[in-house]
Formats: C-alpha cells, structure tokens, sequence
C-alpha cells in the first residue's frame, strides 16, 4: 500500500510540475519573479481555464497523499 501511495505521489507531483511551468510559460521572466502584476487579474479562458482547475486538483491530491503517507506509519 505505501509503494502504491509512493509512486501515486511521484506521478501526481511531476504533473503539478508541469502544469506550473504551462501556466507560466507566456508570462516571462518577468512574471515568475512577481513584477508583472497586471498578469494576474486577466481573465482565464479556454486552455487557461482548464489548466488552472487541473493545477488545483492536482495540488489538493498531493497534499492530500502526503498528509495520508505521513499517516500511514512514514
């Protein structure tokens, strides 16, 4: 069960990597330092929609296997 929960973990947090760097992919340098302020109140459509919700599922199932894998006897 902890192997599963392992791996389960591994592939979920590479996905949350990639997904993180997709979404910031047109926003710079200058974005991933905090200085482009005004990226962050644009309206999110279409791909950007679905990229975010798939961001937050996926941050909430890591947190998630990590709270249970500390749980669990780590």
């Amino acid at each position: 069960m902890i192997k599963f929960l392992d791996i389960a973990l591994i592939i979920i947090a590479v996905g949350l990597i990639l997904s993180v760097i997709l979404q910031s992919k047109g926003a710079g340098l200058g974005g991933l330092t905090g200085s482009d302020a005004s990226a962050i109140f644009t309206a999110r459509r279409g791909v950007e929609r679905v990229l975010f919700w798939v961001t937050i599922v996926l941050s909430v199932l890591f947190f998630g296997l990590a709270i249970t894998v500390i749980f669990l006897g780590r």
